[in-house]
């Protein structure tokens, strides 16, 4: 009877009932933030304090050790399952493994892209950095015994590209203008002490891509 008393006095926990906004795919919960934020523009500089946070600090040396690591962890069985004959064609081994290096590099470019466009200067130079180091890291793999090694020349061409992405924006002569004001100098010093090998052929991409007629160039090839 007192057992039964106690029960009954006991306060019943609730349950945990799932909200609608727990089971949002990514793409319907950005829809829902951008919704709120168009309803509640007060709340604009709240989420962009979160947004921050959540983008946290950016490591040169940590985007550079995921480069070289995923990039050396690539063995030949990847490369063999790509390349050769298949239902739709035949693929060549080195565009094979260009397009295994590239889908590694690839989301951390466009990391950069997006902290340029948010104004994180200095945040798009620590990736710019951590790309070239990565690179760097792996220019040399000996020929056809690697992924790396069908590809001998990526290292190099795509840490240039990205330099050259950096340096004007990723972008036409507008954003050239908008932001040399606000992005720092590729550090000589970092040159120096990380890759030194590529000193001079950095310093030439670096000024190729401050010139106005290349600027414009590459203008008309990201507006077709």
């Amino acid at each position: 009877m007192t057992r039964a008393r106690a029960v009954r006095g006991q306060t019943a926990r609730p349950r945990k009932v799932a909200s609608v906004l727990d089971r949002l795919k990514p793409e319907e919960a950005a829809t829902v933030l951008q919704r709120l934020l168009a309803a509640h523009p007060a709340l604009r500089a709240e989420a962009g304090q979160i947004a921050n946070a959540l983008l946290g600090e950016v490591s040169f040396e940590d985007v550079a050790w995921e480069i070289e690591t995923a990039a050396r962890a690539l063995d030949l069985d990847a490369l063999n399952s790509r390349a050769g004959s298949h239902r739709w064609g035949y693929e060549d081994p080195t565009e094979a493994a260009w397009e295994l290096l590239e889908e590694i590099v690839e989301p951390f470019l466009e990391d950069m892209k997006r902290q340029a466009e948010l104004r994180s200067a200095a945040k798009a130079l620590e990736i710019c950095k951590g790309v070239v180091l990565g690179l760097y890291r792996v220019r040399h793999e000996p020929n056809g015994s690697t992924v790396l090694g069908w590809a001998t020349d990526f290292a190099v061409q795509t840490a240039m590209s990205a330099l050259e992405m950096w340096s004007t924006g990723g972008g036409g002569t507008w954003k050239v203008r908008r932001q040399r004001r606000e992005r720092p100098a590729f550090p000589q010093a970092f040159v120096a002490e990380y890759v030194p090998e590529w000193d001079s052929l950095i310093a030439r991409t670096l000024s190729r891509s401050r010139d106005p007629r290349h600027a414009d160039r590459r203008g008309r090839e990201v507006g077709k």
